[in-house]
């Protein structure tokens, strides 16, 4: 009986280290939600890993094509800006002005070669008199 008891706890503790391990890793890789341009472009550590870039699309030099999968725009952070190639479903919200937030890594000739666009448009949901409070919030008035 000790004998399996004792094969029992090694099969957890094996088990627990690799949930543990798995963990670590994924923290890892997810760690930073995304960067703004302007710290990727002066990071040099950031140009070789996979990230998430967060900025303006530019008004000028915008080529989409939704029925291709492609668009390539230019991607503003607060002083600089990085040519953004991507390649998958183009959001019905990805428009110039608008801020995204890309995924994936730059290649040999300076391009972010992007699988993942996701688009942040919270003014969308605001009033025209600014966001609205929760409504839990004691200036709200709920209907009784």
């Amino acid at each position: 009986m000790t004998h399996m008891r004792l094969k029992l706890i090694m099969a957890g503790l094996a088990i627990v280290v690799a949930v543990v391990f798995l963990a670590m890793a994924g923290v890892r890789e997810g760690w930073v939600y995304y960067l703004p341009v302007d710290a990727f472009l002066t990071g040099e550590d950031y140009h070789s890993q996979r990230v998430r870039l967060h900025g303006t699309v530019a008004d000028d030099n915008l080529d989409v094509n939704r029925g291709l999968l492609m668009a390539g725009f230019d991607l503003l952070g607060t002083e600089q800006r990085i040519r953004v190639e991507y390649k998958g479903v183009v959001p019905d919200m990805f428009k110039p002005g608008h801020d995204v937030v890309v995924e994936g890594r730059l290649d040999e000739s300076g391009v972010f070669q992007a699988d993942t666009l996701m688009t942040k448009c919270a003014s969308k949901y605001e009033s025209q008199d600014g966001p609205s409070p929760p409504p839990d919030h004691p200036d709200v008035e709920t209907p009784e």
